[in-house]
């Protein structure tokens, strides 16, 4: 391998290993949420059948 292969690989593992560890590192400090805002209305129809368009 050459210099140049040798050093785009150390920069390449650095950035797939940095960003992994930079990720583990922000979801430690932010969780997932617990509470959410107040939602809205259910808007399922039930007995509805698929929408059929005519495209």
């Amino acid at each position: 391998m050459t210099v140049t292969a040798v050093i785009m690989l150390i920069v390449a593992l650095l950035v797939v290993w940095g960003g992994l560890i930079a990720s583990i590192m922000w979801l430690r400090k932010n969780p997932e949420r617990t509470t959410y805002p107040e939602g809205g209305f259910d808007d399922r129809r039930e007995g509805a059948g698929i929408v059929e368009r005519d495209t």
